[in-house]
């Protein structure tokens, strides 16, 4: 009997534990401007000293999974340009939408005591730069986060990933390439539904693997062995869409501007111009807004073996009145060069060619990355050709099958800064290909924040879901 009671009392200890390490509150809602009942895309929604926390998508909508140890706790509720909107985690109603009122500083009544702040939009970021060694972590840290990976046509989703992730960075002052590391943890999702022309990937892949002078109208797919092809297919997803690729490079334009030929380096003027829009205001804290526009020079991302030359830049940033810290960067590539704009219009169809935004989150009076959302088109050749001279409707059909893009999101939602967990983690092995699939851990996904589906993706995404089903069987 006394075995019996130790084992049984030994249980309900361990459930106990259990419960209380995974006892969480489900917060959800919607988030409106109070004026025009819009919705309000990528506010910031997080528990205040902390980095629990998530983003709204496009319909304005979001949940976020708190530990229960955090009622007491603030939850905070900003977005650039509206006033705050603040509550104890236990007082939260999920039933009312939350509304933010527009919150304006005068760009006037701020230049009139500012005499001696750089006044110029040039000025401003050429300060902002070089504050970055004050405002980025310059010690060793790990970021854990949600990874989502979409590629797709006009019509439906071709490709879903969902991934959990953990990034290491030894300090934002040293090489990236050689100091920055990304782990794929968990994996939620992964349907693989393309029908893309592997002959191009795989002329591509021989031409980096030294046989030059490969066209693909020489190569016929009955002739080339499908492991040959798969290892073509999975070297140009990486090159194209890795992870390790895009924190980096060049794109990675904070982290990186110590890098040769940096976009945000020495050059920074070379490749842009910057101009001050006006003063706005996030939680509670004046923030300039710069208008991003072109400099005298083209920009060149120089991705080995593609042809990532003669752009333009254009977007918005967002910095601190304050600190000169960058709270959010919205950045495109415009193609710019002739050959550029050929090679856009008859390979994509578009002429933006990269577009990214990037947030980032205050801990500790360091500023880390927060969200990022990174879109391109994707070299994709399906379907069959419909000259200019046929039918219009047919030709955008074709079209709408033809031309994809790849969108990456990523929501960073916890800092670990202990050196005996990092050097733990970094003891581990370590991948970084978001494309090899993982078994299903339902516990671990039980507890993870992820970001929210829009509700054109969510029907999308169950589309998808279907149409793999019925691949399968």
């Amino acid at each position: 009997m006394d075995v019996y009671n130790k084992t049984y009392n030994l249980t309900i200890l361990v459930c106990l534990f259990f419960f209380s390490t995974y006892a969480q509150t489900e917060l959800k809602n919607k988030i409106v401007d109070f004026s025009t009942m819009v919705p309000i895309e990528s506010a910031s929604i997080y528990i205040k000293n902390t980095t629990t926390g998530t983003i709204s998508n496009a319909d304005g909508k979001f949940v976020l999974l708190v530990p229960s140890s955090m009622e007491n706790d603030t939850l905070v509720i900003s977005s650039i340009g509206y006033k705050s909107f603040k509550v104890l985690v236990k007082d939260f109603d999920n039933s009312e939408e939350v509304f933010l009122e527009e919150d304006i500083a005068s760009l006037d009544e701020v230049l009139l005591v500012a005499d001696t702040r750089p006044k110029t939009g040039n000025d401003i970021v050429l300060k902002m730069i070089s504050r970055l060694p004050e405002n980025l972590p310059d010690f060793p840290y790990l970021e854990k986060g949600f990874l989502r990976h979409k590629e797709r046509n006009k019509k439906e989703f071709k490709w879903l990933i969902e991934s959990a992730i953990t990034l290491y960075d030894s300090s934002a002052q040293s090489s990236a390439s050689e100091n920055l590391k990304i782990n794929v943890d968990e994996m939620r999702k992964s349907y693989d539904l393309r029908d893309v022309d592997s002959l191009l990937a795989y002329t591509a892949y021989l031409k980096q693997h030294g046989k030059k002078n490969f066209q693909a109208k020489n190569l016929r797919r009955d002739t080339i062995e499908k492991a040959s092809l798969v290892k073509a297919i999975k070297w140009n997803d990486i090159r194209t869409n890795g992870l390790q690729n895009f924190f980096g490079g060049k794109l990675n334009l904070l982290r990186n501007t110590r890098s040769p030929r940096a976009l945000f380096g020495e050059k920074v003027l070379d490749y842009h111009q910057f101009e001050l829009d006006t003063v706005l205001v996030d939680n509670e804290r004046k923030i300039y807004k710069i208008k991003i526009s072109k400099g005298a020079d083209d920009i060149n991302l120089e991705t080995q073996g593609i042809f990532n030359d003669g752009y333009i830049a254009n977007g918005w940033l967002y910095v601190y009145w304050d600190t000169y810290a960058v709270k959010k960067i919205e950045y495109e590539l415009i193609a710019d060069s002739e050959a550029q704009k050929t090679r856009s219009r008859i390979l994509f169809d578009t002429q933006i060619n990269h577009k990214l935004t990037v947030t980032y989150m205050e801990y500790g009076g360091k500023m880390y990355v927060n969200y990022v959302s990174y879109e391109t088109p994707k070299l994709v050749n399906v379907g069959s050709k419909v000259s200019k001279s046929d039918d219009k409707e047919a030709e955008q059909r074709v079209k709408d099958e033809r031309y994809y893009k790849t969108i990456q999101e990523i929501l960073f939602t916890e800092i670990i800064l202990d050196s005996e967990e990092i050097q733990s983690t970094l003891g581990q092995d370590w991948n970084s290909n978001i494309f090899a699939i993982k078994p299903y851990n339902k516990t671990f996904w039980d507890h993870y924040n992820t970001l929210l589906e829009s509700e054109e993706d969510e029907k999308l995404i169950q589309d998808l879901t279907k149409r793999s089903s019925l691949f399968k069987d």
